[in-house]
């Protein structure tokens, strides 16, 4: 899990995705909050020069997530841009749904499309009434969970049926044999 942002939520939210097996990564531009002492279990930490170009400093791939709460709605904008342009299999970005429509609105006249939106988490995690930051951790990480659980039954019936097809096609060879 990609997190781009180092405050007062992504602290727990960090601890609670490693605890239940994620490989967590941290990019924020302020070395004061991204750094070991605030994130001992994270797997890397990276300070960013700013927003700017903030994915090209990861390999964001079909199997990534990536988790968006940096300070402020212009960095969650820049970072939300470019996470769009990987194939990522999570985008989950914090914020009320005021804010979450500004973006969107803002994203469309970008000439991004509503598929493009319809991937994003937003507001991020699972509606449980979350209101500290500990709580928001933990409506974060299980929708965290529920991603990586349906991925893995995806991957299961991808593989069933790629099985299922492999046995028809040997048993249509032998017949022809």
């Amino acid at each position: 899990v990609y997190f781009f942002g180092a405050g007062h939520v992504a602290q727990p939210t960090v601890h609670l995705a490693a605890m239940t097996g994620f490989r967590t990564e941290i990019l924020d531009d302020r070395q004061s909050f991204a750094n070991p002492e605030r994130f001992p279990e994270a797997d890397r930490i990276r300070v960013l020069a700013d927003y700017g170009d903030a994915t090209a400093a990861i390999a964001a791939d079909a199997t990534s997530f990536i988790v968006i709460f940096t300070r402020g709605h212009r960095h969650d904008l820049t970072v939300l841009e470019q996470a769009l342009r990987t194939e990522a299999a999570y985008v989950g970005m914090i914020g009320s749904t005021r804010k979450r429509d500004a973006i969107f609105k803002t994203l469309l006249s970008k000439g991004f499309t509503q598929a493009d939106i319809a991937r994003v988490h937003s507001p991020i995690g699972l509606d449980i009434g979350a209101e500290t930051p500990e709580e928001i951790g933990i409506s974060i990480v299980a929708e965290l969970i529920q991603r990586r659980a349906q991925l893995r039954s995806q991957r299961r019936a991808q593989l069933r049926s790629h099985r299922r097809a492999q046995l028809r096609s040997h048993r249509r060879a032998q017949l022809r044999a």
